[in-house]
This record gives structure tokens, C-alpha cells and sequence, in this order.
């Protein structure tokens, strides 16, 4: 499995600066320049004018769609790439599902050669012909962003900006032409020893069929969604959990699953998890709880990045920093946090505690992740609670139930349409926009 983090960290924007407008309005005049002014047949001149517009034709666009690469099973850095490329020809790089490079028409040409593995000669000459480029510019930029994409690849805490000319926008400052991810909750099921009203199965009266949800993502990877995170309730409670995950591996899609994680105590089941392909993982944890323990541990002993979550209560608030600590010692890539009860102060200085905890174990805190509804986590905190939304809620990802009704993000009761009975262009369309 390659080491990811599970949501966009960072939004830069990569432009080829070679290929400026400029350079052709100057070789355009030149050539104008020399020509005009002789005498002409109307053959030569219908061939003059002809020269003209091929010259600003606009070059053919690269097919719009979703490209991606994945490096073999034996390679020692491993890593994913999508590109997305949009009907402009603009493009959408996501590096390991964390790092989103913004391209422009001929910068996403180069990343397209980049990810079908175009040899540099092949690619420069391709390029060159294309954008009328020196041959040897094009094979310099070509290397230059190869190299910068690797870059952010082996070193994926340096700053971009500082070290690579890269500049920046806030993750979610743009609203890209579809989201980068889904939020697919398949079930409203608990686990056992959790009551039924801590989450909200009265607006949700049906489950989708196993056919339903593979249709749902094969649509999402036909729109250009390249990642998705199987939640709940318990998804680990539906018996096609890992049909569906094998599916969206097919696809070539990132997954990530959110679960309390008691299953892993099963091998076989936590065999059968590993071989579905799941990229990531957000283990719930319960820190009074010994098979919660027995649990990560196992999980943390095989190759996925797993987040810990913590759900900040009065009863676990003086064990914080080994609670951390045990998670750090066992190999927790991150943690994620969270307050039994938001408007309950002395949990809420609590919380900022903790995040300084983490802090010292040197360990990233993840915020993004739709924590499953739980013991943890019940719906009665989404209701009384008056939290703003997150920023990236309805751009960067949507929330689908298990009915297939579509919200901007979890807790955010806006029925956008449903997956089964709505284009998704219906979906998208921010109301607030038209």
C-alpha cells in the first residue's frame, strides 16, 4: 500500500512557462511582415489567408476524461496518480489523493504523457510539433515537471511554493468541475451494544442493493471522482463490503474506509480487507475498551495507513496523552478528533489540548473525514450542535446516504438529489449559484 494522507492538503497551480502567448504573436508578424506585400496570384493568396488560420486554429485538445497511474507492487516508492482533464483541456492532477495540482491546457498535456509513460524523445517531439516549440524546450519542460512532481512524491512535507515555484490556493478555494471525493455511507447499521437512534435511520427507510452501490460507483469514476470512503454507520456490517471496495479498485479509484474496527480482530476478515485494495483506513477507536485495543493493533501491524480517531468524553479526557502515546507507540499514521458534546467547554479546552498532544508526537491531525455514526459520534450531536459546515463540504466532497440521497456533507440535511434518480449534473449544480 502506498502512504497517503486521505484528503487534500494543499491546492498549487502548475503552468508551463514556456509556451506564452507572446512567442507566437511574435513569430505571427514576422512572417506577416515579409509577405504581405508581394504581388500574389489568387491561388497564392487563397493559400496565404489559408497559412493564417491554421495559425490560429486552435490546437486539438487532449480527449477529455480521467487518467491514472499506479506504480507496481514491487516498486520501493509507492504512489497514484489521476489526471483529469476537462473539456477546455484544462486538468486536475491529484497526487496520493492529498495534493492537488491545478494545470493549464499544456501543462496537462505533459502530466498526460507523464502518466501513459511517454518516452522523453517520443513526448518532446510530440509537444514540439503541437505547440511549435524548440524541441529541446519542450524536452527541458518536460523533465522540469516530472521532476517537480516527483518532488512533491518523495518529499511530501516541503513547501511547494518555497521550493518549487508552485503557487498556492486554499484547498478549496476553487470549485472544481466535480468533487474530488465521496462520502458513500452504505449503512445505518450499528455494531452490537449500540442503540438504534444514534444515527438517523428515520430519514433513511431502504439500503442499496449491492447492484445499486456498484452502479454508484461506476457513475462516480465515469464523472471523474477518483476517490471514495465507504462509511456508516458500520460498513463493515454489509456482506458486500468488499465487493464493493474490489469494484472501485477496478476502477482504479482511491478508497478509504471508516469503521469501529472490531471486525479486524478476524484474520480472514482483515485478510480479505487488505486484498480489496482499501488505501486508507479511519479506526474509530473506544479507549476504555480492550478488543477496541487488540483491534488497532492488528490493523497497525499490517502495511495501511490507518488514522486513530479519538472521541474526546469526560470519562477518557486524564488519559489523553497515553491514549495518544499508545497510539503513536503502536504506528498510528494520524489522529483525528473530535468532542462527545461541541458546546460542552471544559471538553472543548479538552480538545485543544489534545490537538497539542498529537502535536508533540509529532503525528498530522486529520479534520476532513465523516466520522460514522456511533456510540461515538450519535446524531443527537449533529442536531444540537451549531458548528459551521466545512469549507470543503458540496465542492471538494459529497456525503451520499444509504438510500442514495446525496447531501452537500455529513450532518448537512440538504437533499441535493439521488444518485439512482438524478443526473448528476442535477447534483452539482449549486441552488445558491444559478
Amino acid at each position: 500500500m502506498w502512504n497517503q494522507s486521505p484528503l487534500p492538503r494543499l491546492a498549487i497551480r502548475l503552468m508551463n512557462p514556456n509556451l506564452r502567448p507572446e512567442k507566437h504573436w511574435r513569430t505571427l508578424s514576422g512572417t506577416i511582415h515579409g509577405d504581405i506585400n508581394k504581388e500574389r496570384t489568387g491561388a497564392e493568396m487563397n493559400k496565404f489567408f489559408q497559412n493564417i488560420t491554421d495559425y490560429f486554429k486552435p490546437t486539438e485538445l487532449l480527449p477529455a476524461g480521467v487518467y491514472q497511474y499506479q506504480t507496481p507492487s514491487d516498486a520501493e516508492l509507492q504512489y497514484r496518480l489521476h489526471l483529469r482533464v476537462a473539456d477546455d483541456g484544462q486538468g486536475l492532477m491529484i497526487i496520493n489523493a492529498s495534493t492537488i495540482l491545478h494545470l493549464n491546457q499544456t501543462a496537462a498535456e505533459y502530466a498526460y504523457h507523464l502518466i501513459r509513460e511517454t518516452p522523453l524523445e517520443e513526448a518532446a517531439g510530440i509537444l514540439s510539433k503541437r505547440y511549435q516549440i524548440n524541441r529541446a524546450d519542450a524536452r527541458r519542460d518536460f523533465i522540469e515537471i516530472s521532476q517537480k512532481i516527483m518532488t512533491l512524491l518523495e518529499v511530501p512535507d516541503l513547501d511547494p511554493v518555497s521550493f518549487l515555484e508552485f503557487s498556492r490556493d486554499d484547498p478549496y478555494s476553487i470549485k472544481p468541475s466535480v468533487p474530488y471525493r465521496l462520502d458513500c455511507a452504505i449503512t445505518y447499521k450499528l455494531s452490537q451494544n449500540s442503540t438504534a437512534d444514534l444515527a438517523p435511520i428515520r430519514r433513511v427507510d431502504q439500503e442499496l442493493t449491492t447492484e445499486e452501490w456498484l452502479s454508484i460507483i461506476d457513475r462516480s469514476w465515469k464523472a471523474g471522482i477518483p476517490h471514495l470512503i465507504f462509511t456508516g454507520g458500520e460498513p463493515t456490517l454489509r456482506d458486500d463490503l468488499i465487493t464493493l471496495l474490489s469494484q472501485a479498485e477496478k476502477n482504479g479509484q482511491v478508497t478509504g474506509l471508516l469503521s469501529d474496527g472490531y471486525r479486524f480482530n478476524d484474520p480472514e476478515f482483515r485478510n480479505e480487507i487488505l486484498q480489496s485494495g482499501l488505501d486508507h483506513l479511519l479506526f474509530v477507536l473506544s479507549p476504555t475498551d480492550k478488543d477496541s485495543w487488540d483491534a488497532l493493533k492488528a490493523i497497525l501491524d499490517e502495511d495501511l495507513f490507518t488514522t486513530v480517531h479519538i472521541t474526546i468524553n469526560p470519562e477518557i479526557t486524564s488519559r489523553l496523552p497515553q491514549i495518544i502515546q499508545n497510539c503513536k507507540e503502536l504506528g498510528a499514521n494520524a489522529i483525528s478528533l473530535s468532542s462527545s458534546d461541541p458546546t460542552n467547554k471544559i471538553l472543548t479546552q479538552a480538545l485543544a489540548g489534545a490537538q497539542n498532544l498529537v502535536a508533540d508526537a509529532d503525528l498530522p491531525l486529520k479534520w476532513d473525514l465523516p466520522v460514522p455514526y456511533s456510540a461515538h459520534n450519535p446524531i443527537s450531536i449533529e442536531i444540537e450542535s451549531s458548528q459551521n459546515p466545512v469549507a470543503g463540504a458540496g465542492k471538494a466532497w459529497f456525503y451520499v446516504e444509504p438510500d442514495g440521497d446525496v447531501l452537500p456533507g455529513q450532518g448537512i440535511n440538504q437533499v441535493r438529489g439521488n444518485l439512482l434518480r438524478d443526473d448528476w449534473s442535477k447534483i452539482w449544480q449549486d441552488k445558491s449559484e444559478e
